[in-house]
């Protein structure tokens, strides 16, 4: 018998909002050190630049330790995010310190973002498939979805119009190398979305982890870069209609917790309101940590280390998949990022076929939670970035005995 616990009836409302996350529930399934997982968005940790971090800590504790250790300001180390408004300037988007703040983590900025702007019941218009995190993150203030479709060119902008005419709070989007679709957003379709998105008086989240993680075709600019331009009459100065979100958890490591905010400086006075009552400020160390080992283009020299290695996995996947998965499922070929998404064919259930591989011993992240709005069974999520080639070529053997063994059982009789 369910003994009822004093705190069942203590819960806050939005507590019914909140659902543990898939991916997290299926990691610690995969924590079995004979399972292969392609389910976790993990960067390699061989890429990860441990001793340049052991001698940045070392100078941040000589040359500033007292400071490194104390309290710091809520919207973050000063020399970091001058750091980051020299990177941003490359892309023609004036923007000084004042315009950024300092996150632990892009799941905090998307958390915050959902604080200062969501009413219970606002709708946010998202693409379908869209970052499972930023659904997370906003069902607990009540936000409901207005789905966009996609294509192997990211939202199709097409359908955008309809989906605004709802008068949404914002349009999220993730341009580049989309988690989970792998997808990029078309030049063209990031100026008709700051077009629309400016007619229509909805204002953007351009999320954008990846965009440095690209191994193949030409570097497009990012939404807050075209919005710029668009608003040129207000010579260049950032003062538009995108919040712009970024990370080192992938180009540096994601255990210091560290990402940014960019948006107009009356946005970002609301943001640290909200980050002072969250946290105080991300932890001071590791920014002046961050800081020390990124300044200086070491960065610049890093990111080439990690592209070379994660487009090596991509393509040892893609040749894998190419011979050995059945000719009925179909996946993306994403020019960067970590991730590519797989369909199979309609009335599959990718939760059934997890099963299966989960006994098989590989694993993957089924597509459905990632549609806020239902969809996706027949779809999942597969990461290449973490696992060595040698890895993904007997997971991809696994797991495409596993996908003939379902089309087996699919097949008709005779």
């Amino acid at each position: 018998m369910h003994m009822q616990t004093p705190w069942e009836y203590r819960y806050a409302h939005r507590t019914r909002q909140m659902g543990s996350s898939v991916i997290r529930e299926l990691l610690k399934l995969t924590e079995q050190p004979d399972i292969i997982s392609f389910a976790g968005g993990l960067p390699a940790p061989e890429v990860f630049p441990v001793e340049e971090f052991r001698a940045a800590c070392n100078r941040v504790l000589d040359a500033f330790g007292p400071q490194a250790l104390q309290y710091s300001t809520t919207e973050g180390y000063r020399p970091l995010r001058e750091m980051i408004a020299r990177h941003t300037r490359r892309y023609a988007v004036e923007v000084d310190p004042d315009n950024i703040l300092i996150t632990s983590g892009s799941q905090q900025a998307l958390d915050f973002i959902g604080r200062l702007f969501i009413n219970r019941g606002d709708y946010i218009v998202v693409e379908s498939p869209t970052y499972l995190g930023a659904i997370q993150a906003w069902n607990a203030y009540g936000a409901q979805y207005v789905t966009v479709p996609t294509d192997e060119n990211g939202m199709i902008v097409e359908e955008l119009e309809k989906a605004l005419r709802v008068g949404p709070k914002f349009i999220y989007v993730l341009p580049n190398f989309q988690n989970p679709g792998g997808w990029t957003l078309s030049l063209e379709r990031r100026k008709k979305l700051v077009e629309l998105a400016d007619r229509y008086g909805v204002p953007i989240v351009e999320d954008d982890p990846y965009g440095q993680l690209r191994y193949e075709g030409e570097h497009l600019p990012p939404i807050v870069a075209l919005d710029s331009q668009y608003r040129q009459e207000n010579g260049k100065h950032y003062s538009g209609n995108v919040i712009y979100m970024s990370t080192f958890s992938k180009i540096l490591a994601p255990g210091i917790r560290l990402a940014w905010v960019i948006a107009p400086k009356e946005v970002i006075r609301r943001l640290v309101m909200a980050k002072q009552a969250a946290d105080l400020h991300t932890a001071t160390f590791n920014q002046m940590v961050a800081y020390e080992v990124g300044k200086g283009g070491f960065l610049d020299e890093h990111v080439k280390v990690i592209r070379r290695v994660y487009k090596e996995r991509r393509d040892v996947m893609l040749e894998m998949m190419e011979e050995l998965f059945p000719a009925e499922v179909h996946w993306t070929r994403p020019q960067g990022g970590m991730f590519l998404w797989v369909t199979m064919p309609k009335g599959w259930d990718a939760a059934e076929v997890l099963r299966l591989a989960i006994e098989r011993k590989v694993a993957f992240v089924p597509g459905a939670p990632f549609h806020p709005n239902g969809g996706g069974e027949n779809t999942m999520r597969i990461n290449f970035s973490y696992s060595s080639p040698e890895t993904i070529r007997e997971g991809i053997t696994r797991l495409a005995g596993v996908l003939r063994e379902v089309l087996g059982e699919k097949a008709p009789a005779g």
